[in-house]
């Protein structure tokens, strides 16, 4: 897998990441659809994840938390727009607290990911992230929103090629 471009418009709010996967657009859905594959990507290696909710329907909910090295957590949620599968699923998303609630302290922002096929085969995955505010694209991005991605992206090569956990 290939990040092809990590674009961040302050004036937009967006941030934009395009990877280019050697799957069809069938396989890489079940990136997100299957909560399995889905906590083997979502958060950077150091910071793997665990999907405890997952309804990819408009309205659902998907939770997660990541552990990270020194068995501190972080929790968040996907609340579900739209889903289009294979093609498309809109969510917003957040951080949550030890239960899984909502924290409203930090902000929440608003994801669109897309698969469509690649000239020549594969398939092009796109993440347009939506920021409320500057402030809050300014606070993700100093928190590392876009290297965590980074390094998430790049485990999906060895989930696609069929290695185990």
């Amino acid at each position: 897998m290939t990040v092809t471009s990590v674009r961040k418009d302050a004036e937009a709010l967006t941030m934009s990441i395009t990877a280019e996967l050697d799957a069809t657009v069938e396989r890489s859905w079940q990136l997100l659809a299957d909560p399995r594959q889905l906590e083997r990507w979502w958060g950077p290696p150091t910071y793997p994840a665990t999907v405890h909710d997952h309804d990819l329907t408009p309205g659902g909910r998907v939770t997660y938390v990541m552990t990270g090295p020194e068995g501190d957590t972080a929790g968040g949620y996907w609340d579900v727009v739209a889903v289009d599968p294979p093609r498309r699923l809109e969510i917003v998303d957040g951080f949550a607290d030890d239960q899984g609630r909502p924290n409203e302290a930090m902000p929440r922002t608003t994801s669109v990911f897309t698969f469509a096929e690649r000239d020549g085969g594969g398939t092009v995955f796109a993440i347009v992230t939506r920021f409320a505010s500057s402030e809050d694209m300014e606070r993700l991005i100093s928190m590392g929103m876009d290297e965590g991605i980074r390094q998430a992206l790049g485990q999906i090569d060895a989930i696609l090629a069929g290695a185990s956990a």
